[in-house]
């Protein structure tokens, strides 16, 4: 996945989750050949998560401000859960550089926010460098986003780590091929908030690899958590810092594993979502 990444992620939720996948039978198609072991999915996977913080804006080192509670701060030891419901208050209409923008100035508002920013981070569009330029000048505070612009340009035209993915030098995919790169959230918690701040962790499920009958890097699957440094500016709601950590992780069900042709069927036919509360 690539949502963007840079500096060094913290330590697994909880421990070191492990996932059962269940390979194709003898004979059956793993895009041109056999899936390679958990090893390499694991490199491949730590390749792209140093990416993905390469994406994000540098955390601040040093954060201050008061810390005591303000009006609407969660309270308590842990969040408490809430389930996405029907409020009444229509999605956002707007769109900025492809994103969805003008979210409301409450908590829900920087879910929607948080989420939708998640997605557009964590796309195929972050290694093409004018939309990867849009994306960044969009989501990010804009002093943050100027100061990493450069460094993400770098990140995402080293041909090492292009080729280590299967792209092409220009990030393209070869021919024949499918690059899939994908953020599936599944929920999202407010951890704290004020009226022009608010800190929003969003769980969600990673989808990254190529869809090819000679793929060497079949599509897999990631999960992880990333939290969001969230600020009001220019009325709306931009990244300022965040943190990602891997899981929570499902157990994964005994499933065979689909075929190039039907990956990339999936990918062409089913576009993403836009997310609101």
């Amino acid at each position: 996945m690539s949502l963007g990444d840079e500096h060094e992620t913290s330590g697994g939720y909880g421990g070191t989750g492990q996932t059962r996948t269940r390979l194709p039978q003898s004979g059956g198609d793993v895009y041109g050949g056999a899936r390679r072991g958990r090893s390499s999915s694991r490199g491949l996977v730590t390749v792209v998560g140093v990416v993905v913080v390469l994406i994000a804006a540098i955390a601040f080192a040093n954060r201050g401000g008061d810390d005591s509670p303000a009006t609407g701060t969660t309270t308590g030891d842990k969040p408490k859960a809430a389930a996405t419901a029907a409020t009444g208050t229509k999605p956002v209409q707007s769109k900025t550089g492809g994103i969805p923008s003008g979210f409301a100035h409450d908590q829900q508002g920087a879910q929607s926010a948080a989420t939708n920013y998640s997605v557009a981070l964590g796309s195929a569009d972050m290694f093409s460098a004018d939309r990867r330029h849009q994306i960044v000048n969009t989501v990010y505070v804009p002093d943050v986003a100027a100061a990493r612009q450069a460094d993400l340009d770098t990140a995402y035209s080293s041909e090492s780590f292009l080729t280590n993915i299967g792209l092409n030098k220009d990030g393209t995919a070869p021919a024949g091929q499918t690059f899939i790169s994908r953020v599936v959230p599944v929920g999202t918690t407010v951890t704290a908030s004020s009226e022009d701040s608010a800190t929003v962790a969003v769980w969600y499920t990673s989808l990254f690899g190529l869809s090819g009958q000679i793929s060497t890097n079949p599509v897999s699957e990631s999960w992880y958590t990333t939290t969001y440094e969230l600020k009001w500016t220019d009325n709306d709601w931009k990244v300022s810092d965040f943190q990602q950590k891997d899981g929570p992780v499902p157990v994964g069900r005994d499933q065979k594993a689909s075929t190039a042709d039907d990956m990339t069927k999936a990918v062409e036919e089913f576009g993403g979502f836009t997310y609101a509360r």
